[in-house]
């Protein structure tokens, strides 16, 4: 099959041992971003199957239209940049591997770099050494401290760990079945969210965005964070409303955030408001950017090509192209 990778920025996947799952297609990859219709219906003209990385290009119907040997979008994880319905209308195939049950450590393991990061205020630390300055400022410890998780799935479960690891009270809010969870594993559970909130003094976003959830933080729940609390997300910038957390901080409560998500993406040229606080610390949705967990997603995405070329796909979204 004729294969076209989009997005690999540092053209890394060719360099995985996974990649070798695609010996006998013919792959492209582009390791610069374009959304343009027009360049990408010309890059994908021949294309069979597509494969995403995450969220980094939209796939909408007006593309789709202009595609008419794209048989296969293979990804992992949600696809709210795919337009399912226009792939079911052109025939189109997608698969994605949900992947409920699998803890993302690389996502975990940056949300606590987050954590330490923000409350030792180690960019503004390392940035005033670089300019000959020596100690900005007194960061704060995270032992003994509370630190709220709001979402306990398969990443707020191991963020709970690293807390109590670091010798945090951990605080639980999310669904029933979650809180549930968390009070087995031996956490405490918040009264309410906005008990959550006006508790923690790191709290950490770990829910996927979804209609229910869109906009479920706002600007009440900010403002009962205390003026040395921390938030981090490296969920999805959706889940807080539109200039809340922007608002929030120049208000001072809470005091920092460190996130790893923004609204559009990717951000360039520093134009998001964020980047223009002191108290905010940003990362460009690295979460999930680390080799061994590119290894593990894209062996997922690859054996869905293979099994598409062998006539059995798997992790089928919209299986009712098969009868076309």
């Amino acid at each position: 099959m004729r294969v076209a990778i989009l997005d690999d920025y540092f053209d890394t996947l060719r360099t995985l041992p996974c990649f070798t799952r695609l010996a006998g297609h013919a792959v492209t990859v582009w390791t610069d971003h374009v959304q343009d219709t027009d360049a990408l219906a010309e890059r994908l003209a021949d294309t069979e199957a597509l494969v995403l990385i995450r969220e980094r290009t939209r796939i909408q119907a007006d593309l789709l239209a202009r595609l008419p040997k794209l048989k296969l979008i293979s990804q992992r994880s949600v696809y709210p940049h795919v337009d399912v319905a226009a792939c079911t209308r052109h025939g189109v195939l997608l698969c994605s591997n949900l992947h409920a049950d699998t803890p993302s450590y690389a996502a975990a393991e940056l949300t606590w770099a987050l954590v330490l990061a923000g409350l030792r205020a180690l960019p503004q630390q390392v940035e005033a050494l670089k300019a000959g300055r020596w100690q900005t400022g007194v960061g704060q410890s995270a032992r003994g401290k509370t630190l709220g998780v709001f979402g306990y799935g398969r990443i707020g479960a191991v963020v709970a760990g690293y807390g109590r690891a670091f010798g945090m009270k951990v605080l639980v809010w999310a669904r029933e079945a979650s809180r549930e969870r968390a009070l087995a594993d031996g956490h405490a559970v918040a009264a309410s969210q906005a008990a959550l909130f006006e508790a923690s003094d790191v709290l950490s976003l770990h829910m996927r965005l979804v209609d229910a959830t869109r906009g479920i933080v706002g600007a009440q729940d900010l403002a009962r964070m205390g003026p040395r609390a921390l938030l981090v997300n490296t969920s999805r910038a959706g889940l807080i409303q539109p200039g809340a957390l922007e608002a929030a901080l120049q208000a001072g409560r809470p005091g920092l955030a460190a996130v790893d998500v923004f609204e559009q993406e990717p951000v360039l040229g520093g134009a998001h408001p964020l980047l223009a606080l002191p108290n905010a610390i940003c990362t460009p949705h690295i979460g999930y950017v680390t080799r061994e967990e590119y290894d593990l997603q894209f062996a997922d995405i690859f054996d869905q090509i293979v099994a598409f070329a062998a006539g059995a796909p798997i992790n089928m979204i919209n299986p009712q192209v098969l009868g076309r």
